[in-house]
């Protein structure tokens, strides 16, 4: 089961839901019906909520709950560990940020958002890249073959922090 909203001021005002879905390429069936694919190949249980917004509000976010004044593409809140069986956690995705992305790896948004939510349920299953020895990064890649997906977003940020490194 799955929460979620289109983002404020990404449709027209006076365009219906399904409009305001339409015009980002994203549909809310189709991003539950991932969402609910990808729980149930990580065997996560509980309700996900996914806020779909702008990088203003992930700089928000990620200055009060991480203290990192800067926008991000994803967020992850895990619920508490007595809540899990019931409600898995948050998510928060930028769409400024993933049409970026999704424009410089050379696919849609609808395939950067997916990246993004498998990215973070990740996290809400209690991985953690920056720590581990590359177990999110391999559970990542072979959960991305299996739900048909792009670029894995660990490799691209492992990828972009060589490149800079050589520079």
């Amino acid at each position: 089961m799955m929460t979620l909203e289109p983002p404020r001021g990404q449709g027209a005002d006076d365009a219906t839901d399904s409009d305001n879905w339409r015009a980002l390429g994203l549909s809310r069936g189709g991003l539950s019906r991932f969402v609910a694919a990808a729980q149930s190949a990580l065997g996560m249980r509980g309700e996900v909520s996914v806020l779909l917004a702008g990088d203003r509000t992930l700089r928000r976010l990620n200055r009060e709950f991480r203290g990192k004044d800067k926008a991000t593409d994803v967020l992850s809140f895990p619920a508490a560990e007595e809540m899990v069986e019931e409600f898995a956690g948050d998510l928060a995705i930028s769409l400024d940020t993933a049409r970026r992305q999704a424009a410089a790896h050379g696919h849609t948004l609808r395939d950067e958002v997916r990246v993004l939510l498998l990215h973070g349920l990740l996290h809400l299953d209690g991985m953690d890249h920056e720590i581990d020895d590359g177990e999110m990064a391999a559970k990542e890649a072979e959960l991305r073959t299996r739900l048909r997906l792009p670029n894995n977003l660990i490799a691209r940020a492992t990828k972009t922090r060589k490149s800079r490194a050589v520079a």
